[in-house]
């Protein structure tokens, strides 16, 4: 019980819309080992160093000592050494998984009986939704609500056939707060059932491996239209002609990030090509990153740690 290490998927939640409902993990990790120690230290490597490495306000940390004094078990100190690989305050589930790291780590070190859905449960009530959450631990496609007050009900599934993608990430971050206040307080009852609709259709589309029907169904009335001044990537890079590769695209989370769907008969340099092209046509500046879905989430290296 001495040593503890676990592996976190960056995730894409809402989907375009799916919003507050659906996310999937892609292939780029945070993964954290700790030992217990005399005295807290951090060793970081990767993206966003000055926050990882920072004792000040971790999040990790801090989640690890919350859950351990709501639990009234003693919290000790943690030599702990982390590798994150995705951007933090992008779009890409960075505090679901450094949330999940930190109740993982309490969990373990405090030893504490705890299901998954217990876990996940605990990480969306401290995010307020429980997309990102599910399916940073869960892995593949979830979708997810809050059952009461400690507890997520979540449904996972793994996309059939090949899902290439690729994520244009701007040099600036999005504070979530500030995409959310965007947001109307009521919309119209043909919004919210386009919305059903379509997001309906984009996990059957995912399901069943059909990429026209994903092309169709990424459409989003709640939540991408009012944050595209906040995130102009998305509307720079929709409406590509079906021979560029790219299927379709939605704002990763919150934003400003953009996820775009590949197709996977057309090679991904040439996709990576028309984006970059098109980017610099509107003169704008994202790093382009290929990458796919993550198959399996946190879960997976936690329950092999346990066992």
């Amino acid at each position: 019980m001495t040593e503890f290490s676990i592996s976190l998927p960056a995730t894409s939640a809402n989907l375009g819309p799916a919003f507050d409902a659906a996310a999937l993990a892609l292939d780029l990790a945070l993964r954290v080992r700790a030992t217990k120690a005399k005295k807290l230290s951090i060793t970081a490597s990767g993206r966003d160093l000055d926050i990882c490495g920072r004792a000040e306000g971790h999040l990790i940390l801090t989640t690890y000592n919350e859950v351990l004094k709501a639990e009234h078990r003693p919290a000790s100190a943690l030599a702990l050494t982390i590798h994150n690989a995705f951007p933090i305050g992008k779009g890409f589930g960075s505090s679901a998984a450094a949330r999940l790291a930190g109740i993982a780590l309490a969990v373990h070190f405090g030893r504490l009986r705890w299901t998954s859905a217990r876990i996940i449960g605990e990480a969306s009530q401290r995010e307020h939704h429980p997309d990102n959450a599910a399916a940073c631990w869960m892995g593949g496609v979830t979708v997810a609500r809050m059952m009461g007050e400690a507890e997520a009900q979540v449904a996972r599934f793994v996309p059939k056939g090949k899902w290439p993608l690729m994520l244009a990430i701007p040099d600036e971050a999005l504070a979530t707060e500030k995409a959310r206040s965007v947001l109307p307080k009521e919309y119209s009852r043909a919004d919210a059932v386009a919305n059903i609709q379509n997001s309906m259709l984009l996990l059957a589309a995912l399901f069943q491996g059909d990429r026209k029907l994903l092309a169709t169904s990424l459409d989003d009335r709640i939540h991408q239209p009012y944050r595209a001044d906040l995130c102009p990537l998305l509307p720079a890079l929709q409406n590509f002609r079906s021979g560029d590769g790219v299927l379709g695209v939605a704002l990763s989370g919150a934003g400003p990030s953009v996820l775009l769907f590949l197709d996977p008969e057309i090679p991904a340099e040439k996709a990576q090509a028309k984006v970059a092209a098109r980017l610099k046509d509107r003169g704008l500046r994202a790093e382009l990153v290929l990458t796919s879905i993550a198959k399996r989430g946190g879960e997976a290296t936690f329950l092999r740690r346990a066992s």
